[in-house]
């Protein structure tokens, strides 16, 4: 038995942060898990910033219901889908990942969450498990199921590695150079017929 495990941003939808760099005007947000290998470190930067800005969730779910998925993303999935298991494995919230999981159709999704204050403001985040995209890889074959992942970042390189099959999709040329053993696409059809041939 397979399960697909994909990478969310970056490889289904537009990275969040970058947009709501762009929304807000900030630069200092475009940084993400492309540029910085340690998501706690990354995570507490995003969070100082947005205090320093006055920022907050409702800020940001504005920016993410203008988000769409990228050009035949939801196709992809659908005809991924009908193929085989796919959970999409994402170190993005639940509270950012629901208007994005509608538009591809709600497939599944394992993430983590965010603390809120009442007034809105981001205190802090949860994250599900230690290593989340590895470890579910691990998990899951733990009860039977060789993975297929692939993903665009650093923090994809764990749950690629460990799977019977593991793709790069759209990554940087630094990923890709560091990591030549690694089948690199940059088109859906590409990537389907990848996974097709590794069931």
């Amino acid at each position: 038995m397979e399960i697909v495990c994909l990478d969310l941003e970056g490889v289904l939808v537009p990275e969040i942060w970058i947009a709501f760099a762009e929304a807000s005007g900030i630069p200092e947000l475009k940084k993400t898990t492309r540029d910085e290998p340690d998501y706690n470190k990354l995570m507490t930067y995003r969070l100082n910033i947005l205090k320093e800005h006055g920022l907050g969730l409702k800020e940001i779910q504005d920016t993410i219901a203008k988000i769409d998925p990228m050009p035949g993303a939801k196709e992809f999935l659908d005809k991924l889908r009908e193929l085989t298991q796919v959970i999409i494995i994402s170190d993005t919230f639940t509270q950012f990942a629901k208007p994005l999981m509608k538009k591809l159709g709600w497939p599944t999704i394992f993430c983590n969450s965010l603390e809120v204050a009442d007034n809105g403001e981001i205190t802090g985040f949860k994250m599900r498990i230690e290593n989340s995209k590895y470890t579910t890889v691990k998990a899951l074959q733990s009860v039977g199921y060789d993975t297929i992942a692939s993903g665009d970042s650093y923090n994809d390189l764990g749950m690629i590695k460990a799977s019977k099959a593991g793709f790069l999709f759209r990554s940087t040329d630094k990923i890709k150079q560091d990591n030549p053993e690694l089948p690199a696409f940059e088109t859906y059809d590409e990537l389907f017929e990848a996974i097709k041939a590794a069931l």
